[in-house]
């Protein structure tokens, strides 16, 4: 007989409340902005929060390009990648990716707090990233959240 008048709920892919969040990112320090949206793609902004599942939500960032960094970060920040030949290190100043690709710092960000394993390459899916204030995701009609209010 089960006694016990409560049950821990352990949400899954199925009965996961997964939304669309709309996060403008116009004036953000870029880790500020990271963290945020880190906690919202792994979804422990809800009561329902399970650590093994995605159960966040899906999360549009819009303004890349007009984000901040502080300090001299502009110069001094270096982003590594490998071009996966010997001697194939290549090196770039936030500065340069920025040119390049504003998007590109923000994923960093993203992808750097959240948990290495399955999961955050599956949580990395959720995340949109776009220079303007154009995005494609309008026929989920995504709701604007102020990070502000995230904790």
């Amino acid at each position: 007989m089960d006694t016990l008048s409560y049950k821990t709920k352990s949400v899954n892919k199925e009965n996961a409340d997964k939304q669309w969040v709309l996060v403008d990112a116009e004036g953000m320090t870029v880790g500020r902005l990271a963290s945020r949206v880190a906690l919202i793609l792994r979804g422990k902004h809800k009561p329902s929060f399970t650590p093994h599942s995605d159960c966040g939500d899906n999360v549009v960032v819009v303004n890349s390009e007009k984000i901040n960094l502080s300090g001299s970060k502009w110069f001094t920040k270096e982003y590594i990648r490998h071009t996966g030949y010997p001697g194939g290190q290549r090196v770039a100043t936030a500065e340069e990716v920025m040119a390049k690709d504003p998007n590109r710092i923000i994923e960093n960000a993203v992808k750097g707090m959240l948990p290495k394993n399955k999961l955050s390459r599956a949580l990395m899916k959720n995340l949109y990233v776009y220079q303007g204030a154009e995005h494609k995701q309008e026929a989920q009609k995504p709701s604007k959240i102020d990070l502000n209010t995230i904790r």
